[in-house]
Parts: C-alpha cells; structure tokens; sequence
C-alpha cells in the first residue's frame, strides 16, 4: 500500500540523514515513519484480527517487531537531537529525563499490551530495556527504572494471557 512504500521511503530518508550526521533533520522522517507504522499497525488490526498462522508469522510480527523498534528509535532520535543542539532540558537533569522517557516507554508499552495483546511489540521494549540496563550500569536510578518497567510489562504480558484463557 501507499503506507507501506511511505514507511521504507522515510526509513531510507531517516538512514541519509542520521549517516550523514543531520541528526535534528533525522526527527522529522522518524516520526513520519512511526507515523505511517501506526497507520499499518491498525489498518491491520494487529492483536484483534483474526488472522491465520502464515499471516500473522509473515506480517503480523514482522510489523509488530518494526512499530516496536521505531518506537523506541523515536525516542532515542529525539533524545540525539535535544543533545545535538545543547537543549538544557529545561533545567531537568539528564537522569530524570531518562527516567521519564523509560515510564512513557513502558506507558505506551503497557497500553500495547492492554489493547492489543502484542508480545512482539513488548518484547522489543523489554529488549531496549534490557540495553539501557547494560548501557545505563553506573546509574542505579536509571537501571532501578528500566529494570522495573521490563518486569512491569512482563506481568502484564502474563496477565492478559492469564486472562484471555479465563
């Protein structure tokens, strides 16, 4: 569909221009990239549809696995280019913009779940966590945050399924 040529046609746009270090310019096809994996992501009904194996193999998951990555490179994009034109955070340290990020991460992961029931999605978050963990190491309230929001969205993983089998 239009949609999906949009999203590789962005995705492309967002590799130029990270590579080429335009890293303010990179935000604008990032969030039109999620933008249009969103669009797919519902037009497709993903978590709601019934659908069969091969399809959900084949495209349900493979988008799931993407809207969860870009999600994530989202925010981190933003986050590249506050850094790349010195934005002061409006005066919020930089641990506690870490820890605001990783909740509204594992905010719109736990609604994911709630709504859609989407274990590949959340499992690319809980992966990101996991790196932010490694990354973050030094940092007890960042690693504290992520490694809570990770067993956040496994519960409520184990919950929606404890519940669909009710």
């Amino acid at each position: 569909s239009f949609l999906f040529v949009l999203s590789n046609v962005m995705n492309i746009s967002w590799l130029f221009l990270w590579h080429y270090e335009q890293i303010t310019l990179s935000v604008i096809p990032i969030f039109v990239l999620l933008a249009t994996l969103i669009a797919i992501y519902l037009r497709l009904d993903i978590g709601r549809a019934k659908v069969s194996l091969k399809e959900r193999l084949c495209v349900h998951l493979p988008f799931s696995v993407y809207l969860g990555w870009i999600t994530i490179a989202s925010i981190a994009d933003v986050a590249a280019a506050l850094t790349a034109i010195n934005w002061n955070g409006w005066g919020i340290n930089g641990v506690t913009w870490a820890i605001l990020v990783i909740i509204i991460a594992l905010m719109i992961d736990v609604t994911i779940v709630i709504k859609r029931r989407d274990i590949a999605y959340s499992l690319v978050i809980i992966w990101a966590l996991a790196g932010i963990i490694v990354k973050q190491a030094e940092n007890q309230s960042i690693v504290t945050t992520a490694g809570i929001s990770a067993i956040i969205i496994v519960i409520a993983l184990i919950l929606v399924k404890l519940k669909e089998r009710v």
